[in-house]
Formats: C-alpha cells, sequence, structure tokens
C-alpha cells in the first residue's frame, strides 16, 4: 500500500507544476544586509554566519575570486558581482549537479538579496538568467527590503520565469525578534507580504524553532509556536521553510551558549514542535524545508543537526506514528 504524504514537499510540488524534476542552484550574489553595515545594525542576526547562511556556497571558479569587499568604487564591485554570478551559474552546469535535472530555479541565498538599487539588481539577477534550462528565480531577503519598486522588477521577470520570494520571520514574537537582532518587526513583515501579493509573486516564509527566549522545552506551552503559526495563517503565503536554531563559530549566539545562556533543543523536542507547525499550518502551504543545513566543520551545536536524515526520518515517523498530516488542526 502506497504511504501517504504527510506534508506537501517541495521537490513534487516543483514535478507537479514544471511536468519533472527542478532543482536550485545557488548563488552568492555579493549582498550584505543592513544589519550589518550599520544602516540598522551591526553584526546581523546573532544566529547568522559570516557568510549569510550560504556556506555551502563557493565564491571563486577557475582563475576568478571575487573580493565584495574591496575598496574599488561601486559601479566597478558590482561588475565584480555579475561577473561572478555568471561564473558561478556556468560553473554549475558544467558540474555533476547539472545531470540530475533538465530545469532549474536560480536561488539568491547570501544575506539581503534585494538590499541595492533597483539598476543593480537587475543587473545581479540577469547575470545568473544565462541559461535556457533555469526557468525560475528564487530570491531570499528581509521584510523591511521589500518596496513596491522591487516588487515591480521582480514581477518584470515573470513573463518568462517563475518568480518567489523567501522572506525571514523566525518569530512572530517580538520580544524574541529583538533579543535576536533581526531589526524589523511583524508589521514590516505583513506590509511586504502585502506589496508581493499585489505583483503576484509567491511568498516563502522562514521560520525557526527553538531561539532563544521561546518556551519550547514542552510540547504542552508552545504559546510563542502557537502565536507563530497563528500569524502566518493570516497571511497570503505560499511556501514555508521550518529549520532548527543551531549554533555555528564566529556567531553571537555561539557565545551565549559558550557562556551557558542557551540550550538548544533537543531532537526530540524539535520533531514535536515542527509537528506541531505542519499540523497547524494551512494545508496549501508547500513545505520547503523541515531542517537547516548547517556545515559539519562550523557547526557547534546541536550535533543532531548534522544529521538531515535522523530529522526527516524522525519527523515521518512521528507523524506517521501519530497519525497527523498537514493541515490536521487547521483553523482560521
Amino acid at each position: 500500500m502506497e504511504e501517504i504524504e504527510r506534508y506537501k514537499h517541495l521537490n513534487k510540488y516543483l514535478k507537479e507544476k514544471f511536468g519533472e524534476r527542478t532543482l536550485k542552484i545557488c548563488v552568492d550574489g555579493g549582498f550584505t544586509c543592513p544589519n550589518r553595515d550599520g544602516s540598522k545594525g551591526i553584526g546581523g542576526c546573532i544566529f547568522c554566519s559570516e557568510k549569510g547562511s550560504g556556506e555551502h556556497i563557493k565564491s571563486e571558479s577557475n582563475n576568478l575570486i571575487i573580493d565584495y569587499n574591496s575598496d574599488l568604487p561601486l559601479c566597478n564591485n558590482v561588475l565584480q558581482s555579475t561577473a561572478s554570478i555568471a561564473e558561478q551559474v556556468k560553473r554549475y552546469f558544467n558540474s555533476y549537479k547539472a545531470q540530475r535535472a533538465n530545469k532549474f530555479i536560480a536561488y539568491f541565498q547570501n544575506f539581503t538579496n534585494t538590499y541595492d538599487t533597483i539598476e543593480n539588481l537587475k543587473l545581479k539577477y540577469d547575470s545568473a538568467l544565462i541559461d535556457d534550462r533555469i526557468i525560475g528565480l528564487e530570491v531570499a531577503t528581509r521584510p523591511d527590503c521589500i518596496t513596491k519598486d522591487i516588487a515591480k522588477l521582480l514581477k518584470s521577470y515573470t513573463s518568462k520565469y517563475y518568480v518567489c520570494v523567501e522572506l525571514g520571520l523566525q518569530t512572530a514574537n517580538e520580544k524574541t525578534g529583538k533579543f535576536i537582532n533581526r531589526r524589523y518587526t511583524n508589521e514590516d513583515f505583513s506590509n511586504a507580504v502585502t506589496i508581493l501579493n499585489k505583483y503576484g509573486i509567491d511568498v516563502v516564509t522562514h521560520i525557526m524553532i527553538g531561539l532563544p527566549t521561546e518556551d519550547g522545552k514542552n510540547i504542552e506551552t508552545l504559546s510563542d509556536i502557537e502565536n507563530t503559526v497563528d500569524f502566518l495563517n493570516n497571511h497570503n503565503i505560499q511556501g514555508l521553510k521550518i529549520h532548527s536554531c543551531y549554533i555555528v563559530k564566529n556567531t553571537r549566539l555561539e557565545k551565549l551558549y559558550n557562556d551557558g545562556k542557551y540550550e538548544p533543543i533537543s531532537l526530540e523536542q524539535y520533531i514535536e514542535q515542527c509537528s506541531y507547525v505542519l499540523t497547524h499550518i494551512s494545508p496549501d502551504i508547500v513545505i520547503h524545508r523541515v531542517s537547516g543545513d548547517a556545515p559539519k566543520d562550523l557547526l557547534v551545536a546541536p550535533s543532531w543537526n548534522a544529521h538531515k536524515k535522523w530529522i526527516i526520518n524522525g519527523l515521518d515517523r512521528y507523524l506517521k506514528e501519530n497519525d497527523l498530516w498537514q493541515g490536521k488542526y487547521f483553523k482560521l
């Protein structure tokens, strides 16, 4: 007997949407973040790594090495960035990875990928869309870095490409938001979703389980995660990424951990809370991820985060044993 799908998997959704397997090409666009350059803050969120969650991406290709922090004028830095973007895409298609599918989505992942002028954004996006096998553009960013002009730019690509925007929310708890130094508000998120909805651009939201100050130790007292799910259910979003809060080297979260001021949740707690999210979120939302991938050489804790199969298989088993599925307890 065929096993039922307990939640709406991204891979299946993309295959149904595009008629065949579709993969993402992770691209480093040479962006920074307003929470790093001083316009809103310094150092970024307390869990954010030096590469802005893009540790798996290499910025060099063969003889090309890009220094995004050089003292060259901005126009030259943009030219460097666009050259690097094109090289990253070319390198991907020259690797074995390109043999695994025929259709691909260019995914701008590191830092805040709408944080630039409209002209520079277009140059960078265009630099990735250089192969006929690329059928989509996905852009990760902050809610406070979405404007009508940016949405119009993204909309201009929809005649040829599937376009979606990944917005970091992390939590709907404003107190936690301040503690983790995200430097944007729930209102910023709502405004960004409203703008993207207006221009018909899919929204993928990123949340984290096990953040400092959140009450996630006991499955019976999950008010923070409940509030976050309720908050999301009151927005028109199309996708969701669920990550555990893990600690990587050279972050402020690592210092809290080393000082005994933060303890990550266990794998069992994560699976329980992740299942809560799935069973209470809208059944129409595509689940892009149920775990984050911390590079093993940078991961400090928890150790179980390095074992993706433990997380996915454990979650599948938990859902099956408890007869749970996405949206089982969903209410508007």
